[in-house]
């Protein structure tokens, strides 16, 4: 009776295992499959730095104090605030700089050939990190700079990694792919910063930037494999002001895309609470670094279930109303976050601010990549960047120094009530997008 039972079970985990393969088609596409799995290993790099440089401007400015006079009155600030919330104001900049040439360059040149570039580019800003913190040489300017070219190069090829999965599946497989990005992302965000803080806490930080300078090349190496060789997806275009108008004008019109980037910037501007959670961890919650990391952890295992769901489902049929309500939910989530002194309830919160966040994006990058032509494709992303990527960096700086002058505790709970008001405004705003449906459900082309 053994051998019969154990190759029953065997087969079962095989057609479950097919079954499972089955659901994800995006994974059946070989050269998907290829960039999806050097992701995954640069994503958990990426991520433990992420938290390395937070808690790494938070020793260096700990306990330091700085004071302004308004109005005849004397501020004093924390300066650990401050510093981290000026970590959205040196992300900003380069987005500002470089995200619409970053879309230009994705739908004029070869974008795979640029992701390898960058890639390359982003080894040595990682290494050089490392080498300054094992010095002894970190400041909080070289963080603030070495940052700044980091998020420069993401700026300038996240376009053309963003449009070149379009390139990779067909269409029918495209929210799919979006999902397991998704899923993707949440996987990183969740072992990084868990690893990141375990190894803070033991060794220097300095090996954090160094195994995310190594991750880095497992993108390279599956651009490399790729049987897809790229093309420019418009190539007669020049590198001129005429081609970033007309990518300006078409994201601008379509009232649609324009609504969902909107709603992007609002809800990440004001309900960023992500660049506190070393004050939260360290002074209001009482866990230090180990628990801090654990804490980072809450809101990607929230958007990973989130995402793991969307994967198993084909398409989103009434996307404009699941998309207005997760980010409401979003909002109230992280202004009950704020209010929280309890570990597991703010845990929980974090964590439904991560899942209702997937279902937004998900269904605003569907969107998106779906109506805008493969000519025009790097160039609305750009845009956008300058909404997803600006809008959490000036809410930093923003939650930083509100948080600097009424506490960070008052600081998420009014951005989150901010963004379920704002919610409110775009849906009557915007009427076109709460009546949204996609049309590979509906069966009709969407207005």
């Amino acid at each position: 009776m053994g051998i019969p039972l154990r190759t029953g079970c065997i087969q079962t985990f095989m057609s479950l295992s097919s079954r499972l393969f089955n659901k994800l088609v995006a994974l059946q596409h070989r050269d998907f499959r290829l960039l999806w799995a050097g992701q995954a290993v640069s994503v958990v790099g990426s991520q433990m730095q992420l938290l390395a440089i937070n808690w790494h401007i938070y020793q260096l400015l700990r306990g330091s104090a700085a004071q302004i006079t308004l109005f005849g009155h004397v501020f004093h600030l924390d300066a650990g605030a401050l510093g981290l919330g000026g970590l959205g104001l040196v992300r900003t900049i380069p987005i500002v700089l470089f995200a619409l040439l970053g879309g230009l360059l994705a739908d004029t040149q070869n974008r795979r050939v640029l992701l390898i570039w960058a890639q390359g580019l982003s080894i040595l800003v990682a290494f050089a990190l490392a080498i300054i913190t094992f010095q002894g040489w970190a400041s909080l300017a070289a963080i603030y700079l070495l940052t700044a070219a980091s998020t420069a190069l993401s700026t300038m090829t996240a376009p053309a990694q963003q449009s070149l999965i379009p390139n990779l599946v067909p269409r029918e497989h495209f929210t799919n792919a979006v999902s397991l990005n998704a899923v993707l992302g949440q996987i990183g965000r969740i072992t990084g910063p868990a690893i990141a803080g375990v190894l803070v806490s033991k060794v220097d930080i300095g090996w954090v930037y160094a195994i995310n300078g190594a991750t880095y090349l497992a993108v390279v190496v599956a651009l490399l494999r790729m049987d897809y060789r790229g093309r420019a997806a418009a190539p007669n275009v020049g590198l001129g002001w005429a081609a970033l108008q007309e990518g300006v004008r078409f994201t601008y019109r379509s009232k649609i895309i324009w609504s969902t980037m909107l709603l992007d910037f609002f809800a990440t501007f004001f309900s960023s609470a992500r660049t506190m959670l070393p004050i939260i961890a360290d002074q209001i919650l009482g866990v230090g670094v180990r628990g801090y990391g654990f804490l980072a952890t809450a809101q990607p295992i929230g958007a990973l279930i989130a995402g793991l769901f969307l994967s198993f489902r084909r398409e989103i049929y009434q996307q404009g109303k699941v998309l207005l309500i997760s980010v409401a939910v979003y909002g109230a989530a992280t202004a009950l976050f704020g209010l929280s002194t309890w570990f597991a309830l703010s845990y929980f919160l974090f964590a439904l601010t991560g899942a209702s966040d997937t279902v937004s994006m998900v269904i605003r990058g569907t969107i998106r990549q779906i109506m805008t032509p493969d000519s025009l494709r790097g160039r609305m992303v750009s845009v956008n960047m300058i909404f997803f990527m600006g809008g959490p960096q000036l809410g930093e700086l923003e939650a930083g120094a509100v948080a600097a002058l009424l506490g960070v505790p008052f600081a998420i709970m009014s951005g989150g009530l901010a963004t379920v008001l704002l919610v409110l405004w775009t849906a009557r705003r915007y009427p076109s997008l709460r009546r949204y449906t996609s049309e590979l459900v509906a069966g009709a082309p969407a207005r």
